[in-house]
């Protein structure tokens, strides 16, 4: 249930424990926090044992736990009758990379062929090519306009 604390967090709450109750009354609310702890917990399992009831045989093997989004999604994702497994492991993703590095590196290479010969070659030239002097579409800046 608490994980995700670590051993500086226990040794704070600790602390602010006997500060907030004293020594003397601690152990009482300790007792009263598990006592709590332990009918919610009873609570939680008589609801579930309900809801099983109610929904049936055919449903007995009904698990709560897949209701939570993250082991719904592994348990389908981990499914083997979806063949993502064989897609998984058919893709090659160094391949994959190493095929797109080189088509750049081979895009990147200068042709012995003029870049007017190479667009008729069908292979699209993705060079920036300035096409001229600017033109400054902007309408002039008035200061007194604004």
């Amino acid at each position: 249930m608490f994980n995700d604390i670590g051993p500086l967090e226990l040794v704070t709450i600790i602390v602010l424990a006997v500060l907030v109750f004293g020594p003397d009354k601690l152990p009482k609310v300790i007792q009263d926090v598990m006592r709590t702890i332990r009918k919610i917990r009873e609570f939680s399992e008589s609801a579930k044992a309900d809801i099983r009831e109610e929904l049936g045989p055919e449903f007995k093997d009904f698990d709560f736990e897949d209701l939570n989004p993250k082991t719904f999604l592994r348990k389908q994702l981990d499914n083997d009758e979806l063949g993502l497994k064989e897609i998984r492991n058919g893709f090659d993703l160094k391949k994959e990379m190493a095929e797109v590095t080189e088509a750049v590196q081979n895009a990147d290479t200068p042709s012995s062929s003029s870049p007017s010969s190479s667009s008729g070659s069908g292979r699209l030239d993705m060079t920036k090519k300035p096409e001229g002097p600017e033109k400054d579409d902007r309408p002039p800046f008035d200061a007194d306009a604004t």
